[in-house]
């Protein structure tokens, strides 16, 4: 009788999913519904092999609460990245009493340069003319993991609406990319060309780490071989 019943469920969830994926406004939405219900959050974002002595790197942290997430499980060292002025300064004021997390108000790309960025709120982004803007500064990774005398990341969680492709580009020409152990990747599909500049970069991280999950423009991990 219990098989049956969550048998029937199983369906009922089925059917659900697929009235949902046609009833969603764009691709997107309809992309996250696999994402939620695996309960990506709580479970994909934040289970990692940690500890205290462990290096994590948040770029783009918006409210910081991924970085509050991660800090409560493994209380490890957090460096955080956020271009937006006012988004930078209310995570300083939220982590002000703690010195193992720290807060630039610049994010990480491939060169050191000023942009013009659109504010709207987790999906603010260079590539979308939309909403009101700020000038944002970016600085390039490698040069700021080089004078700061980081070299390995034990986590770097990129979500920088669309900014992803040239940080990361940057990170596998530089080959800094053997000295990071998971990278949490947001891909994102308005940038140009987006698919195929994925596709080119899961291709190069396949020489060095490998994938964890993949669940396509929303969330991929990969972590180092050996």
């Amino acid at each position: 009788m219990r098989k049956l019943i969550r048998k029937i469920l199983s369906k009922i969830g089925n059917a659900i999913n697929r009235i949902a994926f046609f009833t969603y406004k764009s691709p997107q939405e309809a992309r996250v519904i696999k994402w939620f219900n695996d309960n990506g959050d709580k479970i994909h974002r934040v289970v990692y092999s940690l500890s205290s002595k462990s290096l994590v790197i948040d770029c783009g942290g918006y409210e910081g609460q991924w970085a509050s997430d991660i800090y409560s499980r493994y209380c490890c060292r957090i460096i955080i990245f956020e271009p937006v002025i006012k988004f930078a300064e209310n995570i300083k004021q939220s982590f002000k009493y703690n010195p193992d997390i720290t807060v630039y108000d610049f994010g990480l790309s491939n060169v050191t340069k000023e942009e013009q960025l659109f504010i709207s709120g987790d999906g603010s982004s260079v590539y979308k003319n939309d909403g009101e803007s700020c000038k944002i500064k970016l600085v390039n990774a490698t040069d700021f993991l080089r004078l700061n005398n980081i070299q390995y990341i034990d986590l770097i969680k990129i979500n920088i609406e669309g900014g992803e492709y040239d940080l990361l580009e940057h990170l596998l020409d530089t080959n800094f990319v053997e000295h990071i152990e998971n990278l949490q990747i947001q891909f994102h599909d308005f940038v140009e060309n987006a698919e195929s500049r994925m596709k080119r970069i899961q291709n190069r991280l396949e020489k060095t780490h490998y994938l964890t999950y993949h669940y396509p423009f929303v969330w991929d991990n990969w972590t180092l071989k050996n």
